[in-house]
């Protein structure tokens, strides 16, 4: 896409937060070269204090930061500038933090690795804009995972209440919790 194509209104801004530096100076100036006026935090505490006082047009945000949850800064963001258009971008995608992030005012959600071209698409989509379908279904682990991962956000994500719910050990939930998701 070049560059003279993208039509970012009278607000260019784009908040990026995410904690892998080098991937983040990489897409910082990637978007600066297609005119985004680029703002990088690299944690929660970073990205809601930049949400805070200067609410961004557009935000690319990592689901998990050192310091917590990407999800939290999306919800910032939302609050102080709804019509803000947020992609959460992770290398953990799970259906489950897909529709969080959707809830929470996300606008899209893409697995890493994206690259810039990936996430001016998806910061650029109108409404009619349909993905592709996927080339391959998920395996019955990776079902029974999104499951899992579906009862977890809606307990919270609290792990003892998922449990419960799930009728599995506390320690089983956790293993499979840490583990990345099955292909």
């Amino acid at each position: 896409m070049a560059d003279t194509e993208l039509n970012l209104g009278a607000d260019p801004s784009l908040l990026l937060v995410d904690d892998d530096e080098a991937f983040v100076r990489r897409l910082a100036r990637a978007m600066e070269k297609r005119g985004f006026a680029v703002e990088v935090a690299m944690s929660v505490a970073e990205g809601r204090a930049a949400a805070d006082a200067r609410p961004p047009a557009y935000a690319v945000c990592d689901l998990r930061l050192e310091d917590g949850n990407g999800l939290d800064v999306v919800e910032v963001i939302h609050e102080r500038r709804p019509d803000s258009r947020v992609i959460v971008l992770t290398g953990y995608g799970a259906i489950a933090t897909a529709v969080a992030a959707v809830k929470i005012g996300a606008i899209d959600y893409l697995s890493k690795p994206a690259d810039a071209t990936d996430i001016i698409n998806a910061l650029m989509a109108t409404g009619d804009d349909l993905p592709a379908p996927p080339e391959n279904p998920m395996s019955a682990d990776r079902v029974r995972w999104e499951h899992i991962q579906r009862v977890y956000e809606l307990c919270d994500r609290n792990v003892s209440e998922t449990a419960r719910r799930l009728n599995m050990h506390r320690r089983t939930l956790q293993r499979i919790l840490a583990k990345r998701s099955p292909k």
